[in-house]
């Protein structure tokens, strides 16, 4: 695999719901790096495996990796919480894992040459994605905060769901996302902490802009 040199490369680590898609979008657009949603990676595929169960192999992910664009991430219909739930038990699968790491590996250090690095955020970007990253971040926030926006994100979606459903959900995911053998969620040594439980989306970018710029200026 070919790496660009002297890129901006930023990891980001969070639970489900802490803020990290809309800080991590943010970054990419001030600092012009390159976004992957890694964890949009795997509802994309849950998606498919909820569509078309029987056809769901090694095979046919291998083929929608292989096709996957980043446009193809963006779609509301992965933010369901079913696909959510479904995307948390297949990323236990090692082989599942092994395919999309080669695809996340490449996006990160080989970004196209109109963008200043790369720009990730998941549940093992820190240590197993991009152990080498120039900034590594882990964004939390408290469990009835983090279920709170997913709800409000989801009623601004249309979707009949309660906000005690949804904190459920996020429970769920936490156990299955911190507990998974393979590539569990957290916060490594080397990580900064960045709770949101008390900030707004301004508070929360210019907090970690102004660390961004301390390392890239130095």
């Amino acid at each position: 695999m070919i790496k660009r040199k002297n890129i901006l490369k930023i990891a980001i680590d969070s639970p489900a719901a802490a803020g990290a898609g809309t800080l991590a979008k943010a970054i990419s657009k001030h600092y012009n790096l390159f976004y992957l949603d890694t964890g949009k990676i795997y509802r994309f595929l849950a998606y498919h495996k909820i569509k078309l169960p029987k056809k769901f192999n090694n095979k046919f992910i291998k083929l929608k990796i292989k096709s996957l664009k980043v446009k193809d991430l963006k779609k509301k219909s992965l933010l369901s919480d079913k696909i959510g739930t479904e995307a948390s038990i297949i990323s236990k699968n090692k082989r599942i894992r092994k395919i999309v790491h080669s695809f996340q590996v490449n996006f990160a250090y080989n970004p196209p040459k109109m963008y200043r690095g790369s720009c990730l955020d998941g549940r093992d970007i820190t240590y197993k994605i991009v152990p080498d990253a120039d900034l590594k971040f882990y964004v939390t926030a408290n469990l009835k905060t983090r279920a709170l926006r997913r709800f409000k994100e989801l009623k601004s979606l249309k979707k009949k769901i309660t906000y005690k459903e949804v904190l459920k959900s996020i429970k769920n995911r936490d156990k299955s996302d911190f507990n998974r053998k393979i590539s569990p969620l957290k916060k490594t040594k080397d990580s900064l902490l960045i709770n949101t439980t008390n900030l707004n989306k301004r508070a929360c970018f210019l907090k970690i802009k102004k660390i961004i710029d301390r390392k890239i200026n130095n």
